[in-house]
């Protein structure tokens, strides 16, 4: 199949563990189609979040061809995305990227879930010079590579829990303490994205002259944190800090409420995909918890397909009967950039789309897209936000939110 082919449907929905199914309407017989590839995480341990970005995927894709497909040399062409389910594993995401490039003639790729899955991929897609652009890979050690075929529309990892270092620092100094005197824990999974996430905050540690009491490495296959926790518990932390991806903020959330483990700051990663709002499964027990986050429905952005981002907001619930999480958002602006190159380019050529790519200044529900020489989003911030009241409050940073966050932690 190559990047532009005669379609009767729109590739969708999930697969099985290397089978494509389709489930979306059939796309009229009188349109050419260019077809996207993605291999995703529809089973495994990334699971949740790789639906969430197939529904991202999925949503650009009926919104572009609502609207009317791209014009192209005044021909009207749809939008397809044909899927594999990568099983969360990178060995077979990687597998299944040359299998779209090679045996599928995918020209256009789309990018997995996670940083680990992304870092197994983009090789691929360097080496048959295919270009992909991509929402859910964060590490910022992706862009240290030189990889010219690789764009990604979200904020590099190591920003995510920075601001949370900042509020810290601001909340002392607001209480009359000195900084230097905040103790700090850190409990990260031993993944390429969670990595990065900590060598960001190490540097900002170091930057403020904070103290680094705890420092843990959290298992992959991570199903208990009893043994952090009693650190905690011991050495009484000032703020601790969380990446495990949705597996590390669900479990975080409810065992730090059976051990009884108090802290005045806890931020973590992750927070929507692993629903720890959700009062069935967690109770009150996320209450006061800082969330990283990409993007949130109140973000003052705008865009041409979707409008603003509580109008993406709504047709997302509409769609899928639940509020988009970031990662659903972030994959849904990475169809749009595809979009916008391949109509600037006015072909679907790799290379054309590639020089379109990098040219990109773009307006969306997400936020600004610019892309810097290495490919990564230099036009949009993280943002922080705090539960409170079972709702996402935007907390920091302080310029783009107006909502003040509530100190100490609920119980702490």
């Amino acid at each position: 199949m190559s990047v532009i082919s005669k379609s009767l449907t729109v590739f969708a929905a999930g697969a099985t563990a290397a089978a494509l199914m389709a489930s979306a309407p059939a796309i009229a017989q009188d349109t050419e189609t260019i077809v996207l590839g993605a291999a995703l995480s529809i089973t495994g341990k990334y699971a949740t979040a790789g639906i969430h970005t197939q529904k991202g995927y999925d949503l650009a894709v009926k919104r572009v061809n609502e609207m009317g497909g791209i014009m192209i040399g005044g021909k009207k062409f749809m939008i397809a995305v044909k899927y594999y389910d990568d099983e969360s594993t990178p060995a077979r995401g990687a597998q299944l990227a040359e299998r779209l490039i090679v045996q599928d003639g995918i020209k256009l790729m789309l990018g997995p879930y996670s940083s680990g899955l992304t870092k197994a991929i983009a090789p691929i897609t360097e080496k048959h010079n295919i270009p992909m652009v991509e929402g859910n890979g964060a590490s910022r050690s992706l862009f240290t590579q030189g990889y010219k075929n690789l764009f990604a529309v979200l904020s590099t990892s190591e920003q995510y829990l920075t601001e949370a270092i900042a509020l810290a620092v601001k909340q002392a100094i607001k209480e009359g303490r000195d900084p230097k005197t905040l103790k700090v824990a850190l409990a990260m999974e031993n993944d390429p994205f969670s990595q990065d996430v900590r060598l960001g905050l190490v540097e900002d540690i170091k930057k403020f002259g904070l103290n680094l009491i705890i420092d843990d490495k959290l298992p992959p296959d991570l199903s208990d944190m009893s043994a952090t926790l009693n650190k905690v518990r011991a050495l009484k932390p000032d703020i601790l800090l969380v990446s495990g991806h949705s597996k590390g903020a669900a479990l975080v959330t409810r065992q730090m409420a059976e051990m009884r483990v108090k802290v005045p700051m806890l931020a973590i990663t992750h927070c929507e995909s692993a629903k720890v709002t959700d009062t069935k499964k967690f109770g009150n027990n996320a209450e006061g918890t800082l969330c990283a986050a990409q993007w949130a429905p109140s973000m003052a952005y705008e865009g041409e397909w979707f409008g603003t981002a509580a109008e993406y907001t709504a047709t997302f619930e509409a769609e899928y009967g639940y509020v988009p999480p970031y990662q659903a958002a972030e994959s849904t602006a990475a169809v749009l950039v595809f979009v916008d190159a391949i109509r600037r380019a006015q072909s679907a050529d790799p290379d054309k789309v590639r020089a379109a790519l990098v040219a990109t200044d773009l307006n969306t529900f997400y936020g600004d897209i610019r892309f810097s020489s290495v490919g990564n989003n230099v036009a949009k911030p993280m943002i922080l936000r705090q539960i409170q009241n079972g709702k996402y409050v935007p907390v920091a940073p302080s310029q783009f939110v107006d909502g003040e966050m509530i100190f100490p932690r609920p119980g702490s």
